[in-house]
């Protein structure tokens, strides 16, 4: 008996301390806002901590996130599944662009395990303009549940407005909190208005990372544990000029 109440308290007090650190951290997908016809474009996915630029180490990843989906869409909405292979501190994939138009690049993993009584849901999303953007220039290009998106982020400048939208499920994420954290670290929380739009104006050039979180209360089972909730994060990286 004394056994197990050890062992339940150990398990407690590893979730107290693993669980913030854990929910800190976020993926994200890291690209050229442009991209070339014929020129091979790279992909590159991190985890850790934007905003103290703690990067963790690809093979030091938990539990089964390593094994995210990377799916490209084309801008005449043709869906490609890319194939990535980890280096040192990321995972790396690329495409080559055979159409004018903006893809949009896609990640998504749920979690395998459950931590405590919450499933993690990761999701990210990148848009490369390719010649013009008269076609793939739109939100719902990202089919994830949850997702970010700015419609001219291949022309984001220093001391000039960005504007972008946060979706759930396909609508806009009305009076949704979110997080844009600067290239020094520096965080601001927005909201959204009633058409899921925030705007900004960053005074420092660099990349920019834009997260949007929910919780949704939801019981089940998840792998064979149950759980009470499901986190899940959506981030879209901003590169300004």
């Amino acid at each position: 008996m004394k056994s197990n109440t050890l062992k339940t308290l150990s398990f407690l007090f590893l979730m107290l301390f693993a669980a913030p650190q854990i929910f800190a951290h976020a993926l994200w997908i890291d690209t050229k806002a442009t991209g070339t016809k014929g020129k091979p474009q790279e992909i590159s996915i991190y985890f850790g901590e934007f905003s103290d630029n703690d990067i963790t180490k690809a093979d030091k990843w938990f539990s089964d996130l390593k094994d995210f989906s990377l799916v490209l869409i084309s801008p005449s909405k043709k869906e490609t599944k890319l194939t990535s292979k980890a280096l040192d501190n990321k995972y790396q994939a690329f495409f080559t662009p055979d159409e004018d138009g903006v893809y949009t690049v896609v990640m998504h993993h749920k979690v395998k395990d459950v931590y405590g009584t919450m499933v993690l849901d990761y999701n990210s999303s990148a848009t490369v303009v390719v010649g013009n953007k008269t076609a793939g220039n739109y939100a719902t290009a990202n089919k994830n549940q949850i997702g970010l998106f700015s419609e001219n982020a291949d022309v984001a400048k220093k001391d000039a407005k960005i504007t972008g939208f946060a979706l759930y499920d396909g609508v806009s994420a009305k009076e949704a909190k979110i997080k844009v954290i600067a290239p020094n670290g520096w965080e601001k929380e927005l909201w959204t208005n009633d058409k899921g739009e925030f705007s900004f104006t960053p005074i420092w050039s660099g990349n920019y990372m834009v997260e949007y979180a929910h919780t949704e209360k939801a019981a089940g089972e998840h792998n064979g544990k149950k759980y009470d909730e499901i986190w899940k994060m959506a981030t879209y990286q901003i590169t300004v000029k």
